[in-house]
């Protein structure tokens, strides 16, 4: 690592996003006795993108004349070697399209080219002063380099884009399905959320209180639904619900939670029982009327004159005297089962 490399790269502008981070990861590779010739398995992990994606930014930075990729063949094998990458702050740095070409030795040596850079760089590389017959330039970039697209047994996969395995998304013309299901889902919110300020009182021209407001008071109505479990028909009917208890609106999502989740909890308990929100209102809407008063004295002279248990606080002095009036009971038994 040398931080001269990694406050030159930063330093750069105009680049792209990633375009900047494999510069500066190159230059954190930098080793200023040996250069930069980190693997392209190396870099493609530390950049977090595919090999052919990085082969793309090292020739916009070669485009750009902010480096230069030099190729190497192992002079005994003769297998390809990491590629040697000449950054632009080295002393004796040339562009990609002045410098010779390191295969053939072809290339018009620019004024004050450092021919000791270029020896130190592949000895063994001839310079000349035509140009290159194969690429017309100097170095190319490694993606359509003139060296064998096959796999190499140490190099692990071929860096030549195959376009079978390296698919390339072209821009759509027209919105893919998720996206317009995602819209369809938006609208479909908008239009819950609009009932549901209605059914808490909000007039619908009116101005909203900024709690309900934006992005943030629709999450938190969503999550009702995702945390809760409670569908939008039992949102509205229990925010309708809170209206009878208290007329004025809510100033926001939150003070409806003590609600929902008390509707969440009844829904659970329902389900559980095998019960329904329907039934039970059904049976009490059928229910009977209450018993009146002759009724509920016959009922709990029954209790004062049987020997069951009979404790003091369930008969009220009122039901005492209705039941000695209508001559039900007598004070005597009364007193007798500590009523009186």
């Amino acid at each position: 690592m040398s931080h001269e490399a990694t406050n030159w790269a930063i330093k750069q502008r105009g680049l792209k996003p990633t375009t900047k981070i494999v510069l500066w990861h190159l230059c954190d590779r930098f080793n200023p006795d040996y250069g930069c010739f980190p693997s392209q398995v190396r870099l493609a992990h530390d950049c977090e993108i595919s090999r052919s994606t990085l082969n793309e930014h090292l020739g916009q930075l070669e485009a750009t004349g902010l480096l230069r990729r030099v190729p190497r063949i192992d002079p005994v094998t003769k297998r390809q070697m990491q590629t040697r990458y000449i950054l632009g702050f080295e002393p004796g740095f040339t562009p990609a399209d002045v410098a010779p070409c390191p295969e053939t030795g072809h290339g018009n040596a620019p004024i004050g080219f450092d021919a000791e850079m270029a020896a130190r760089i592949d000895p063994d590389v001839p310079i000349s002063g035509e140009p290159c017959p194969e690429f017309g330039h100097g170095i190319d970039a490694e993606a359509v380099s003139g060296f064998c697209p096959d796999p190499c047994p140490e190099n692990d996969q071929s860096r030549v884009r195959n376009p079978d395995t390296n698919l390339v998304r072209e821009p759509l013309s027209k919105p893919v399905k998720e996206e317009e299901d995602a819209q369809a889902r938006d609208s479909s919110f908008e239009i819950f959320f609009a009932e549901l300020l209605e059914a808490l009182g909000f007039a619908a021209d009116a101005s909203l209180p900024a709690w309900w407001q934006g992005e943030p008071a629709r999450l938190h109505v969503r999550r009702w639904s995702e945390d809760l479990g409670l569908s939008e028909d039992r949102i509205i009917e229990v925010a309708a619900e809170t209206r009878q208890d208290h007329p004025r609106p809510p100033d926001g999502p939150k003070a409806l939670d003590r609600f929902m989740e008390r509707a969440a909890r009844r829904d659970a308990q329902m389900a559980a029982t095998g019960r329904t929100q329907t039934a039970k209102r059904s049976r009490k809407g059928q229910g009977k009327p209450p018993p009146n008063p002759d009724e509920l004295a016959t009922f709990y002279a029954a209790k004062v004159n049987s020997d069951e248990y009979l404790p003091a606080s369930m008969i009220s002095n009122a039901m005492c005297a209705a039941m000695l009036e209508r001559g039900l009971v007598t004070a005597k038994r009364l007193r007798a089962r500590g009523v009186l």
